[in-house]
């Protein structure tokens, strides 16, 4: 027998089953990364992630015969619904066994959850906020998973999904650089020589951690306006700018995280990171005893590096910022010695720019991610 469970947040036990059910999906799957334990439990923590303060989630469990075979999550961004004046409602944290029963109950209450609400178009997966990973992954399965950056499933996934009636709404593509052709093309350089001949705009290289640090909140800021022309965008509220700045900066290493000034004001910023997903494999989703340690020394052994992060505010763009911060993060990674590859991680195909640079630096698809719609 079938059943559809209402997680209650405030129930330890059912949260932990939401939380644990993918460990068992992906047992014998050498791609996948499990979240850190924070990371996951957090999301159903109504007082502790900020996304619940200004919008409605609601979880539920699929359970066949007293065990659980799937779950998903309903979303209301009344934020966003409000920036784009539309009612739309999106799903995250699908995760199910092969189970097309199981999957269309879990969707239906979705469906007739975003319905009472005047809802009229279901996106997903899209969850809550920018650090969640967009789309169900229809391309790349071989490949690991890059941290919790991106999003990893079953290939079975895209048909689950799809049978239920969505179709695309957007791709977000990532790609890898070779390191054996990873340089920095001479129109790259030509234009960074422009752009520092103006002295308009300026690098900034941060001295250790601790001056990264001091430029937190302005980097928040530029993160939160960059972004204004994007399909996924609107205003995050302070808590939820420190929040994703907190997350960043609890990664971060000085050295890769690049910025554009104006004066002393941030316009554009560029963000790569150490791939520790090895080390988060080994964890399981625990940090301690042993895997913040474990996770530290991977930084060190890694041979990949993911860009993951960039954005200019829209009055500086086609300056040639794009180009400065290429440039700058380019010699840091060749400076560096270490990275074998290096990911560029979720560019939307409706960021031309972006998907143009992506070629002018040899980049290979290997990775493409799809946000579905449907309308209700």
């Amino acid at each position: 027998m079938l059943n559809l469970e209402k997680v209650d947040t405030e129930n330890k036990k059912q949260v932990r089953r939401f939380v644990e059910l993918p460990f068992r999906i992906y047992a014998d799957c050498p791609q996948w990364v499990p979240p850190l334990n924070v990371d996951a439990y957090n999301q159903l923590n109504r007082k502790k992630h900020p996304f619940h303060e200004h919008s409605d989630v609601e979880f539920f469990l699929a359970v066949r015969d007293g065990r659980d075979v799937g779950r998903i999550a309903v979303i209301e961004n009344k934020l966003y619904n409000g920036y784009h004046k539309r009612r739309t409602a999106n799903y995250y944290l699908f995760e199910c066994e092969n189970d097309l029963e199981a999957a269309t109950l879990l969707f239906n209450v979705v469906s007739e959850w975003s319905r009472t609400r005047g809802l009229t178009i279901l996106i997903g997966p899209k969850g809550m906020g920018p650090l969640d990973g967009y789309g169900t992954l229809v391309f790349g399965h071989e490949h690991r998973q890059t941290m919790t950056m991106l999003n990893y499933n079953h290939a079975y996934y895209q048909s689950l999904v799809e049978a239920q009636g969505f179709v695309k709404e957007v791709d977000f593509v990532s790609c890898y650089l070779p390191a054996d052709q990873f340089q920095i093309p001479e129109r790259v350089k030509r234009i960074t020589e422009r752009v520092m001949q103006r002295g308009h705009l300026e690098i900034k290289t941060f001295k250790n951690k601790k001056e990264l640090l001091s430029w937190a909140d302005r980097i928040g800021t530029a993160y939160n306006n960059a972004f204004v022309n994007n399909w996924e965008y609107y205003p995050l509220t302070q808590r939820e700018i420190d929040f994703v700045v907190e997350n960043i900066m609890t990664i971060a290493d000085h050295r890769l995280i690049k910025i554009i000034t104006h004066g002393e004001d941030v316009v554009g910023f560029l963000f790569a990171f150490h791939d520790v997903s090895a080390a988060m494999q080994r964890a399981k989703g625990k940090l301690f005893p042993f895997g913040l340690l474990d996770i530290l020394l991977e930084i060190r052994r890694t041979n990949t590096v993911s860009v993951n992060g960039m954005g200019i505010l829209p009055e500086f763009q086609g300056h040639g910022g794009n180009a400065l911060l290429y440039y700058a993060m380019g010699n840091t990674l060749l400076d560096f010695k270490q990275f074998v590859h290096v990911e560029m991680t979720q560019v939307a195909e409706t960021t031309e720019q972006m998907r143009a640079d992506l070629k002018n630096l040899n980049g290979v698809e290997y990775k493409n991610h799809r946000v579905y719609q449907k309308e209700l």
